[in-house]
């Protein structure tokens, strides 16, 4: 299996020892790492629920178009989330960047996040040949 590392400026630089990205299986497939309400020309995290989540999808949207492809090529996403009260502003957000058919998705409590984030968001495309 080859595996190429997607990497672009206009997405946070990774925060430890990860890729933004893996392209594999002859190119067609894309794991994008979790991303961050993190703003990649600052570093800064985005405040508030609605602004980190704008800021995660921008973030993923810059991965997936340097990996050859857009957020339309998403078939799998997990929502990681401190508060899943927020789930319904995370959801309500989500659906201005995806239209039907709309990607699989996971929605996970958790206790914490990186640099105190309140939603993380990964995914799976897969590229038109």
């Amino acid at each position: 299996m080859k595996k190429n590392t997607v990497q672009t400026n206009d997405a946070p630089r990774p925060i430890g020892p990860y890729s933004q990205g893996i392209r594999v299986s002859g190119g067609a497939t894309v794991y994008l790492s979790g991303q961050i309400g993190l703003d990649p020309s600052t570093m800064q995290m985005a405040t508030g629920i609605e602004e980190q989540t704008q800021q995660v999808f921008s973030n993923l949207q810059a991965v997936a178009v340097a990996s050859g492809g857009n957020l339309s090529d998403i078939v799998k996403l997990n929502v990681y989330l401190t508060d899943l009260s927020n789930f319904e502003k995370v959801n309500g957000i989500m659906a201005t960047h995806f239209k039907a058919p709309y990607p699989a998705r996971a929605a996970i409590g958790v206790a914490a996040l990186p640099r105190g984030a309140l939603v993380e968001v990964d995914a799976v495309l897969v590229l038109q040949e």
